[in-house]
């Protein structure tokens, strides 16, 4: 008696003749047991086209379930966002920045509510509560830290020595403590820096483009942030070069910015800005009072231009959160804080009030509003 035994029956059905395979009886003579019968549909073929065939089909059913399995998401990573907000005076000036940071993230292959979850605090508005933000972060168990600024990265420093730290606007990460260096941060924080040291240079030669007569800078710093001196001292050539006198005003009490400023009535010298610990230290304080006074000031912090000083020189936003998304996306994939050396800018934006200048009965020369960046009328 024969053998017989399940089988796969590759037939072609419909109109189209589509191919499909079904279980069928296949009876095997046994005086032909090297070379059992298979047919395609009604025909018989030769046995080793039709497992050519079997396998091919085979194969076709499993590539779409393969391809689904490939699609199914993996781990869902958690990146927090510190900033009061990102170092800004209002909420809406600091989209552009996110938006940056998340572009970044979606071009290396992160999207929120797939793979990737973006816990977003802010301080502003809330004084003292950078602490407890960033203890928040570190109880919602993010992967990563992203921080914008001194005070909020000193606070999620606070906040926890094992997760991950991606700092951006820190102008002096080594004084404060932040890292041992650049090029070997040590510990769980690294990023990026706003300081370079060509900034200083830039700064004086672009106050005297904007006002040709002015002969004197006065130099707003604080005392006890240690990059404000190496700032201070590397203006003193190109000062000397542009045939300006610089004014070291130091503020030690946010309080006294008043009786700092009238130091300053004799001589209405320019006036440049070195960036608080804290952005929004005093912030309008100064602003009003450099428009008080009728000083043509330079800022280190854009927001200041914003929200009505004169002019910025200094890192492009766009650039730094572009490479902090980098920056993350390294530490998601492995890489050790302390390994990765942080960058000082290499894209700079000149961004210049229009209104403020006019009035403080400026006229700025039509090719350095060519070389802004953005010329706020």
């Amino acid at each position: 008696m024969a053998n017989h035994k399940t089988e796969l029956e590759l037939t072609w059905i419909g109109k189209e003749n589509q191919p499909r395979l079904e279980p069928r009886i296949l009876i095997e003579d046994p005086a032909k047991s090297n070379h059992a019968a298979f047919r395609v549909g009604d025909k018989e073929t030769d046995p080793v086209i039709g497992r050519r065939i079997l396998l091919m089909m085979a194969l076709g059913l499993l590539a779409p379930l393969l391809a689904a399995q490939a699609q199914q998401p993996g781990k869902v990573h958690r990146v927090g966002v510190l900033g009061g907000v990102l170092g800004s005076i209002t909420s809406s000036s600091s989209a552009p920045r996110m938006e940056v940071f998340r572009a970044g993230l979606r071009e290396l292959g992160y999207v929120e509510g797939q793979n990737l979850v973006i816990e977003e605090i802010s301080s502003e508005g809330q004084s003292g509560r950078p602490a407890a933000l960033a203890a928040e972060l570190v109880h919602r168990k993010v992967e990563v830290i992203l921080t914008t600024g001194t005070s909020p990265t000193q606070a999620a420093r606070n906040a926890t020595s094992t997760i991950p730290i991606v700092m951006t606007f820190v102008s002096d990460p080594v004084g404060f403590g932040f890292i041992a260096s650049l090029a070997r941060p040590g510990g769980n924080i690294t990023g990026l820096t706003n300081y370079a040291p060509e900034l200083g240079g830039k700064w004086l030669e672009l106050l005297k483009e904007a006002s040709p007569k002015t002969s004197q800078v006065a130099v707003l710093l604080d005392p006890a942030t240690p990059v404000h001196a190496v700032l201070f001292r590397e203006m003193q050539v190109p000062a000397t070069a542009l045939g300006i006198k610089l004014v070291r005003l130091e503020v030690r009490d946010p309080n006294a910015l008043e009786g700092t400023f009238a130091t300053l009535k004799k001589g209405r010298p320019a006036l440049v800005v070195l960036p608080p610990p804290s952005p929004s230290l005093r912030r309008q304080r100064i602003l009003e009072l450099a428009a008080k006074n009728r000083l043509p000031a330079m800022y280190h912090w854009r927001e200041y231009v914003d929200a009505g000083g004169l002019a910025f020189y200094g890192a492009s936003r766009t650039d730094m959160y572009r490479r902090a998304a980098i920056f993350v996306d390294k530490i998601l994939k492995g890489a050790k804080p302390s390994d990765l050396p942080v960058e000082q800018p290499t894209k700079f934006e000149l961004i210049i009030n229009l209104k403020t200048a006019k009035a403080l009965g400026l006229e700025i020369p039509q090719s350095l509003l060519l070389r802004a960046d953005q010329v706020i009328r």
